[in-house]
């Protein structure tokens, strides 16, 4: 018997459908596999460096002025009114130079009270001399007189104890002349007694009032020092800096008045970040730059405190000053930390930090492109970077900013 086959059309038609399926899923693998396009980028607008080997200064940079080494703060000794301003900021001074004049009345009033209140002791010490003297010389007075009475009741005893021998006085008298003779021996005695501790007092009262005196001899010195201030001196030879009053403002004591520099003698002061000071120690070499010369110089001391991220670091110049050099001006340093011998590295990136690893672009050997590697770095100076891996020397690296490639591993380099 017959068999019914399906038509040959439709067989076909379900071939067709397949393959195209096929094709289309084969299509989409392949597309998928594809990398995307890379970029292209203008090499013109591109710093391009070399991995060098050999000898890499590391070096901090940091920004500063230039200070005096001596600064005199010249401070108000005693409150008062500004009457005379005889010279301005930036005229040279001696140290007699009289910067400032003022006046306070009270100040003047207790010099003359502390002169009256010395004036009255020295007169009252010459008049407790005069009264001690006349002590001690009444009572040595009186020690002669009660001598002479004991000498001559000696003499009457002798006498009558003669009669009294002869049988010529009686019992009475002898007794009586006895007694009369040793109370005036007694009298004697304490009547010395007496001259010896008017007279030990007389100096040690005086040394006391002496003592007064002294004190307040200290207390007008300390007042007329207080009145001899109000005319303000410089005090050391150099230039007045600074001095911000005006006539008839009124100073409290303590409040600075002026302050006088030596202008030939200057140091640096960096403010160098706190992240870079670690490096830093006593006697590197640093090179200032004045924008108008360069002076050499080496670190003197370090900041222990750290102010608004940046630590000071001051640096003595050891170099002749650039005219021009003064005061306050705005400098560059540069700060040696070390030599690294025999190393690879090129110029810094810029977004390249000190022991880490970044993806930098490297040329390809025709040029015309460039692939992304990691690189790690090592240490760092101010515009170079140690390469410890990812680079061989002589490779071409691009150090520019290529943030905005980020996302791709190829850049094209357009001539």
């Amino acid at each position: 018997m017959d068999i019914a086959r399906p038509p040959q059309k439709k067989r076909k038609k379900y071939v067709y459908i397949a393959l195209g399926v096929v094709g289309l899923a084969f299509v989409t693998v392949f597309l998928r596999r594809l990398e995307p396009a890379a970029p292209t980028v203008d090499r013109g607008t591109l710093w391009i460096d070399s991995v060098r080997r050999g000898t890499m200064l590391r070096e901090v940079r940091a920004p500063g002025t230039l200070v005096p080494e001596r600064i005199r703060l010249v401070s108000a000794v005693t409150a008062g009114r500004v009457e005379q301003i005889p010279i301005r900021p930036g005229t040279p001074v001696t140290p007699g130079t009289k910067i400032l004049e003022l006046s306070n009345p009270d100040v003047e009033l207790q010099f003359l009270e502390s002169q009256r209140q010395l004036t009255a002791a020295e007169g009252e010490r010459i008049n407790l001399r005069t009264n001690l003297e006349t002590s001690r010389l009444n009572q040595e007075g009186v020690v002669s007189q009660i001598r002479n009475q004991s000498n001559e009741a000696r003499r009457q005893l002798a006498t009558i104890e003669a009669l009294d021998a002869k049988k010529l006085s009686s019992a009475n008298e002898v007794a009586t002349a006895r007694e009369r003779a040793g109370e005036l021996q007694q009298r004697v005695a304490i009547e010395e007694k007496r001259l010896d501790i008017v007279s030990s007092t007389v100096q040690r009262q005086l040394e006391l009032q002496q003592a007064n005196i002294d004190r307040l001899r200290a207390i007008k010195d300390f007042q007329k020092n207080r009145v001899a201030s109000m005319n303000v001196l410089a005090g050391e030879p150099g230039v007045l800096q600074e001095m911000s009053l005006e006539l008839g403002q009124y100073v409290v004591p303590g409040q600075l008045l002026a302050r006088v520099a030596q202008p030939g003698r200057l140091k640096a002061v960096l403010r160098v970040p706190e992240t870079q000071v670690k490096d830093i120690t006593i006697g590197q070499k640093v090179s200032i730059d004045t924008r108008n010369g360069i002076i050499p110089g080496r670190v003197m001391r370090i900041d222990p405190a750290v102010l608004n991220t940046t630590v000071a670091v001051e640096v003595a110049l050891e170099g002749t000053l650039p005219k021009g050099a003064r005061p306050d001006l705005s400098v560059d340093g540069t700060i040696e930390i070390e030599r690294l011998d025999n190393v690879m590295f090129i110029n810094r990136p810029a977004y390249g930090q000190p022991e880490s690893t970044v993806g930098l672009f490297k040329l390809v050997p025709d040029g015309k492109s460039a692939a992304r590697v990691n690189v790690k770095l090592g240490r760092s100076s101010v515009n170079t970077i140690e390469v410890l891996q990812g680079l061989d020397v002589g490779d071409k690296v691009i150090v520019s900013d290529m943030s905005a490639w980020d996302s791709n591993e190829r850049v094209k380099l357009r001539q």
